[in-house]
């Protein structure tokens, strides 16, 4: 087993390597960020072409600017592309305080409370992280058709708040255990019942995980299209991905100009959520593996 010297962080170890080593590193960082990002610049590039140069010229730099695309996709698809926006950001604010509220209440009971046969439930809930959606999507169908909750927001918002993603929840309870037992038994001695440590001891101080479920959920849910699919059907409800399917049409032409440009404007929620808690989910993940 190799030793690690305490103190030194991996940026450290980078700042420490020699002249040569070092420009070879960042070299190779480079190329595989360009490799990374060549598919959003090239989507970036083809919203600005017309559609007959999109395949002929696959290059990243246009010909000839065509931002006439941005207009034509915008209202192109018989609805304004705002109203697709609003759907995907009402369906993706429920998922994620759906998340938010259930996957933390569920994982303080399975981290700090003793009940009869938690240890079962527990593994259970693991259990289902192995189920693909795919083997659950016809009975939840059912349960929803005879609701009558098909063709609306609910199937894809109300589930999030009965504790239905188990990654979430693993994840918050490995937080919770690294958060010491004394700050309960303290708040306990001041006469704290258990939902009251959950809201001032436990909550507060797992803002990292919380922000972490909040940033993939949003993610997750936005970039969703197989439930979306299934359960809406009418135009007007559409969210960004089914919205997008409108442009494309097997029996006449396809716009793939137009959707290039929407398909970039459609990137800007989900790439502006992770820039500004960038540094808040990197904590989440790294801390929500320490052991307490």
């Amino acid at each position: 087993m190799s030793a690690i010297t305490p103190g030194v962080s991996p940026l450290g170890k980078l700042r420490s390597l020699t002249g040569p080593r070092r420009i070879l590193l960042h070299t190779l960082l480079i190329g595989v960020a360009l490799l990374m990002l060549y598919p959003l610049l090239w989507m970036l590039s083809s919203s600005l072409k017309p559609d007959t140069e999109i395949f002929t010229h696959p290059g990243l730099v246009p010909e000839k600017v065509h931002a006439a695309n941005y207009a034509e996709g915008w209202s192109g698809s018989g609805n304004s592309f705002s109203l697709y926006i609003t759907n995907s950001l009402m369906v993706t604010t429920g998922a994620v305080i759906g998340n938010v509220i259930s996957c933390s209440l569920a994982a303080y009971a399975f981290a700090r409370l003793e009940f009869r046969g938690k240890k079962i439930l527990f593994g259970v809930m693991l259990g289902t992280l192995m189920l693909p959606m795919q083997a659950t999507l016809i009975p939840q169908y059912t349960i929803f058709y005879n609701l009558t909750w098909i063709y609306t927001f609910l199937p894809l918002i109300v589930p999030k708040f009965l504790a239905t993603d188990a990654f979430f929840i693993f994840l918050m309870v490995q937080f919770i255990r690294s958060i010491p037992r004394e700050l309960d038994q303290a708040a306990m001695m001041d006469g704290a019942n258990p939902f009251q440590i959950y809201w001032k001891i436990i909550l507060p101080l797992m803002k990292p995980a919380l922000v972490t479920t909040t940033i993939f959920t949003f993610i997750w849910t936005y970039d969703d299209f197989l439930s979306q699919l299934v359960y809406l059907q009418q135009n007007d409800r559409f969210t960004v991905p089914l919205g997008l399917t409108l442009f494309l049409d097997k029996t006449s032409g396809s716009s793939y100009g137009a959707m290039f440009a929407m398909s970039t404007l459609a990137l800007l929620p989900t790439l502006i959520c992770f820039l500004v808690f960038q540094k808040r989910l990197v904590e989440g993940m790294a801390t929500s593996g320490m052991k307490g």
